[in-house]
């Protein structure tokens, strides 16, 4: 969960200080020559940041998959496990109703007196 988090986090930079940098061309007086060219520099460095964001954003997912794969597995095996312990437990179960059943017929079949001894 936290990589997941750390990820959002660098996307929510990344994607900050662009509009951060954007801003303070805009508000910053200047010349229109000198923003036109520090708005071009930008410009230029758009897709080298939006490959930046792309990498993070994949390394990230890439992370979060791998432990939601873990996670699975890790949770399919405690079912399995789960599953055997149940079915050993009614096994177990079944085989002492038999013992009872069959000791309640023996006692059924023994002679009255000695029964009442």
């Amino acid at each position: 969960m936290s990589n997941n988090r750390s990820g959002i986090f660098i996307g929510g930079l990344m994607l900050g200080a662009a509009i951060g940098a954007l801003t303070s061309l805009l508000v910053t007086p200047r010349t229109g020559r000198e923003t036109r060219e520090l708005l071009k520099k930008s410009a230029n460095a758009l897709p080298e940041l939006a490959e930046d964001l792309s990498t993070s954003v994949q390394i990230q997912a890439d992370r979060l998959s791998e432990r939601a794969r873990s996670n699975w597995d890790e949770t399919l095996e405690r079912l399995r496990d789960a599953i055997a312990a149940g079915i050993d437990a009614s096994q177990n179960e079944n085989e002492a109703l038999k013992r009872h059943n069959h000791l309640v017929k023996e006692s059924d079949s023994l002679p009255k007196k000695l029964k009442d001894s």
